[in-house]
């Protein structure tokens, strides 16, 4: 997992940059609309909205925001009508790329996606071209001051985890079933255990090593694709070295 891994830690800094330019408020704002179209609006029976909230609060964003994107989610208020789409394509080297959208504009969107993709040396495929590369899984980040790898470890797979292993040199990982998130999330959060994150990602089955030009070309259609408003997450197989990665930063 050694380039999901230095990736998912490069993206926590990314989300730094992202609140200071606003983009995460709209993001947060969108998820909300659509787990509580999805769901409902009760935040109890409802594992997304629930989660979606609390990405709101440590956002601080103002609780006025999150209320009237509850309600236009629920149809109460007037708004703008968000679809969840998945785009698959390919980047530099062949490196295999998942894109998930939230849009009000599904035609607009896809041709501004095409386009990033065939600007940055990649192309935009057909449905399942590449998804098939990639196993949906639940991760959880826990920063390793948090405890003991055993205490963590034993507290996440009682709870239905389905691994456990080193994120990198300052986080550990779970993964779980994409349906048991949730569960495990409450299960270590009661343990009084801080977590980093939480969500469902695409996980690659095989990585794609890239280094020198090719590996900040891959950089580059990751940047233009994250900073695109209509784009929720961004999952590939490419596997860059911490030196270069550092140099890139």
């Amino acid at each position: 997992m050694a380039g999901h891994s230095k990736w998912a830690t490069t993206k926590r800094a990314k989300a730094v940059v992202d609140a200071k330019r606003g983009k995460l408020f709209t993001k947060i704002v969108r998820e909300i609309i659509v787990a509580t179209k999805e769901g409902g609006a009760v935040v109890e029976n409802n594992p997304r909205l629930r989660k979606a909230i609390e990405l709101a609060k440590e956002a601080n964003m103002p609780q006025d925001n999150i209320k009237k994107a509850i309600q236009r989610g629920s149809g109460e208020i007037p708004g703008a009508v968000f679809e969840e789409m998945t785009y698959e394509g390919y980047g530099p080297s062949g490196i295999a790329v998942i894109v998930e959208i939230t849009t009000d504009s599904k035609n607009r969107t896809a041709a501004e996606i095409r386009k990033i993709f065939s600007n940055s040396g990649g192309n935009l495929g057909e449905t399942g071209s590449v998804g098939f590369m990639f196993d949906r899984k639940g991760y959880i980040s826990i920063e390793k001051s948090q405890g003991t790898e055993e205490d963590i470890m034993n507290i996440a797979l009682e709870a239905g985890a389905d691994d456990f292993n080193a994120d990198g040199e300052d986080f550990y990982a779970v993964y779980t079933q994409p349906e048991d998130l949730d569960k495990v999330r409450q299960a270590i959060k009661s343990k009084n255990i801080a977590i980093s994150s939480a969500e469902l990602q695409m996980i690659p089955k095989n990585y794609i090593k890239v280094e020198g030009e090719t590996a900040a070309a891959v950089i580059k259609l990751i940047d233009n694709l994250e900073a695109h408003d209509d784009v929720k997450e961004v999952f590939a197989n490419f596997d860059i070295s911490k030196e270069d990665l550092e140099k890139l930063a």
